[in-house]
């Protein structure tokens, strides 16, 4: 295989038309000149260089080479100043997920900070649950994920790394005119004769409010299932039911609903940000975990409901 720095120093010679004067502009001696010259001659198996009294010129075989070496070292040059450029975050790209109720309100925010920093990266957004995301993370077809999990739940990201932002407490939703919507604070074990609307079985919102209604010592009787929270809220206002909403979910809340704290300690989910551990980490992602935990700061300083 011809090696990248002899045929710059072959360049280098043909543009200054003699060893001499590429030695002095590549600040090489004379001889280590004439040896890359020698050493890309053994490569190629061809003689490159004609030797006259006043310089060299090229052979047939130093043109077509120099031709083609033109091309390579400018990819080459081209290639360094992208890399340069992604490691100064000028340039590259980084693709992210996130689940919905954090898509639409802590990542937004962030996304908006990240590009008046850093304009030349790419930014991509796709959208799932944390068990849809996670393989996609761990397969290297994401560099940075938003998640969130419980304290009981089985950790999926054990080989990832892990960056805290902030915990989203569960709020209860209740119709406005039930007969406890007038409470500030209600304890779960004051819903145990409710029949319950939540997101689907599967999913780890649902298994905590089963876990939590379990803990405070009754089965909660499930009458419909949405993973759209709005759509939670309206079968809520219509009564049929009432539910556990993530404040995330809670931006917006119908005149119709109530929401109401539960004491002593609401449930909660922690919301943490992913990214592959070690040499698989892209530039740009530590620049998008400082400007996510900043928008969490502020998310959590402004963003609370009033109890």
């Amino acid at each position: 295989m011809l090696n990248v720095a002899r045929l710059k120093v072959l360049k280098e010679v043909a543009y200054r038309g003699s060893l001499s004067s590429a030695a002095e502009a590549l600040s090489y001696t004379q001889s280590a000149i004439s040896q890359q010259i020698a050493a890309l001659e053994a490569e190629a198996g061809m003689t490159l260089l004609e030797r006259h009294p006043r310089g060299v010129s090229l052979t047939a075989a130093g043109q077509t080479l120099v031709g083609h070496a033109e091309g390579i070292l400018a990819r080459l040059d081209t290639a360094e100043a992208a890399l340069s450029a992604i490691a100064g975050l000028r340039g590259g790209r980084l693709r992210m997920a996130s689940f919905p109720t954090a898509g639409s309100t802590l990542m937004p925010v962030a996304i908006a900070n990240f590009r008046a920093a850093h304009p030349g990266v790419e930014l991509t957004l796709a959208e799932g649950e944390p068990e849809e995301i996670v393989p996609r993370l761990r397969a290297g077809e994401l560099d940075l994920a938003l998640l969130f999990e419980f304290d009981q739940d089985t950790p999926l990201l054990a080989d990832m790394t892990r960056a805290p932002l902030l915990e989203d407490p569960m709020y209860l939703a209740l119709p406005r005119d039930h007969r406890l919507a007038e409470k500030a604070k209600l304890r779960l074990s004051e819903l145990q004769s409710e029949e319950w609307v939540q997101t689907s079985s599967s999913s780890p919102c649902a298994r905590h409010v089963v876990r939590c209604c379990h803990a405070a010592g009754f089965e909660p009787s499930v009458s419909f299932e949405s993973d759209d929270y709005q759509t939670v809220q309206g079968l809520v206002a219509a009564g049929v039911g009432v539910a556990l909403i993530p404040e995330l979910a809670l931006s917006v809340v119908r005149e119709d609903v109530v929401i109401r704290a539960l004491s002593p300690n609401p449930p909660a989910r922690q919301v943490i940000a992913a990214t592959p551990a070690g040499a698989r980490l892209v530039p740009a992602a530590p620049a998008m975990l400082a400007v996510l935990g900043r928008a969490a700061d502020e998310l959590e300083q402004t963003g609370r409901l009033a109890g």
